[in-house]
């Protein structure tokens, strides 16, 4: 794939990961009705937003580690009843699209994969 496909997908997965947070555990589907703390979990998908946006291929390397902790969470809830499982499973779907396109644009935009100039 190309690099340009890999940073769409690592935005947008991004990006709708951190909507999700929000939305799930602010009012969807929250664990306490009311809303609850879990809303912070978004928080630390803000640190590489930037990164992301502005292709970084450091941000790349860190970000894919940083998906793991949602696809964990994923992984632990999707058994849940109702919309928690279904969220869950959507969480699980974003931190996988997150993980594979941080990885592959970090392995793509490699300096040693880089064409050498031509003289």
């Amino acid at each position: 794939m190309r690099p340009a496909h890999l940073s769409l997908a690592a935005s947008a997965s991004l990006i709708a990961l951190m909507v999700l947070c929000v939305l799930w555990e602010g009012w969807l589907a929250p664990v306490r009705p009311g809303g609850s703390w879990l809303t912070l979990k978004a928080l630390p998908l803000l640190l590489p937003l930037f990164g992301i946006l502005r292709g970084r291929r450091y941000t790349y390397q860190w970000t894919s580690m940083l998906s793991l902790l949602y696809f964990t969470e994923g992984v632990l809830r999707v058994g849940d009843p109702g919309l928690m499982g279904v969220f869950a499973a959507l969480e699980l779907m974003l931190a996988m699209v997150l993980f594979f396109s941080t990885m592959f644009y970090a392995r793509v935009t490699a300096p040693s994969r880089q064409k050498p100039a031509e003289d």
